[in-house]
């Protein structure tokens, strides 16, 4: 399947309207408008039923100590993990586009209890779930899409992968605020076909993207 983006072009910078937070000079980082990225795919095989979309960043730490710390600096060689930022299942097989902002177009403390998306679909839980945790003012269940916020001192960039999914499945068999763990588990033998793209995002005022 092929997978296109008129908010980003293939391994070029995701704009900073479509992240959780942006660059600023005085606080290091400021929310920003958080907007799903434009999607389109083609090639989707006879029998598929429904689409999934998944967004997730390869690149998160997998150690707290010196992220977002003054003065320190989160290495490239650290081991690194899974970030989940969009899982979205149950997309009619008619549907093959999704707009930017249609999804998520701002930052809601708390998360989304009810994110947007085409007809019939459902959305489950991103990371920013767990970040937030103990976080007075922003903890909740963050479901839908929101986009990167990497650590601003990190000095390796951030690749997000959006993945589309064909399924032979009309409805997947998950519950309510299902994780990536969930999904995987639900689309096990389902998969008829999938093809991504992949945008690069950085926070370090050091980094440069184009």
């Amino acid at each position: 399947m092929k997978v296109v983006s008129r908010s980003f072009r293939a391994n070029g910078r995701i704009p900073g309207r479509c992240a959780f937070a942006v660059k600023s000079p005085k606080t290091h980082v400021r929310l920003a408008d958080n907007r799903n990225p434009h999607l389109a795919w083609s090639g989707a095989p006879p029998g598929t039923r429904s689409f999934v979309v998944t967004c997730i960043d390869g690149d998160a730490p997998t150690r707290p100590d010196d992220v977002n710390q003054e003065g320190r600096q989160v290495p490239v060689d650290l081991p690194r993990a899974e970030f989940v930022h969009w899982l979205m299942v149950d997309i009619p097989v008619e549907v093959t586009e999704i707009a930017e902002g249609s999804c998520s177009a701002s930052v809601t403390a708390r998360g989304k209890t009810a994110p947007g998306g085409p007809d019939g679909t459902r959305q489950g839980l991103n990371d920013y779930t767990g970040w937030f945790a103990g976080d007075p003012e922003m903890e909740g269940r963050y479901l839908g899409y929101d986009g990167p916020c990497p650590p601003w001192n990190d000095a390796r960039v951030h690749h997000y992968r959006f993945e589309v999914y064909a399924t032979d499945l009309e409805r997947c068999d998950l519950g309510e605020a299902f994780t990536l763990a969930d999904l995987r588990q639900a689309l096990q033998g389902h998969i008829l076909a999938q093809g991504g793209i992949t945008g690069r995002y950085s926070l370090n005022p050091q980094i440069r993207l184009r």
